[in-house]
Parts: C-alpha cells; sequence; structure tokens
C-alpha cells in the first residue's frame, strides 16, 4: 500500500503530529528540495502540500514535477484566508486547465 506523505509549513506540525500523520514541515526556501526528495521514495503514492509552499519556483516546476511521477500531487488549501486581490490555487488550476480566468465566489 501507498504512504500519503503531507508537506506543511511549521505550524501546521502540531497537529498533523497529534493525528499520527507521516508529516514534513519545511521552509518555503526548501520545499522544492523536500518535494523531490519525496517523490523520489517508490513507497510514495500522494503527497499533499501546503497551498502557503505553492509560490515562486515551486508553482512553476509543480507541474513538470508531477508529468514525471506515477504518484498524485494534491494541493492542500490554505488555512489563513488570503488577500481578496490573490488568486486561489483552484482558479489558477482551472485557467491553467481551460485557460481561461474564472472567478470563483465561495
Amino acid at each position: 500500500m501507498k504512504k500519503i506523505i503531507f508537506l506543511t509549513a511549521h505550524d501546521a506540525e502540531n497537529g498533523f503530529s497529534l493525528a499520527g500523520i507521516t508529516h514534513h514541515a519545511v521552509d518555503p526556501a526548501e520545499v522544492g528540495d523536500e518535494l523531490k526528495i519525496v517523490m523520489a521514495e517508490p513507497d510514495n503514492g500522494l503527497v499533499i502540500i501546503d497551498e502557503r509552499l505553492v509560490r515562486g519556483e515551486v508553482e512553476e516546476h509543480l507541474r513538470e514535477m508531477e508529468q514525471g511521477w506515477s504518484g498524485i500531487l494534491l494541493v492542500l488549501p490554505s488555512p489563513e484566508k488570503l488577500p481578496a486581490e490573490a488568486e486561489d490555487y483552484a482558479a489558477r488550476l482551472i485557467r491553467r486547465a481551460i485557460g481561461y480566468h474564472v472567478r470563483l465566489n465561495v
């Protein structure tokens, strides 16, 4: 059976640890390297990454990383409210998939 791995910021470390879930607390600067290490493990089938860590270079290379991997990469919505002008992950994913900006009101 494949493992599920969570990559989150350090502020979520205690909650995942209490639940007994395999969890890696990483700094935003090291998330790209940690993601490569986790995806290289053949036993890992699902990697869930905190949306707050998907910024800059990691966001640009996320799709490339996912295409070369047999597992599933999922971005977990941020527990904090993002600023209104910031585009959320779901809207970016839809825009990238269909090539059109969609406004979601939730």
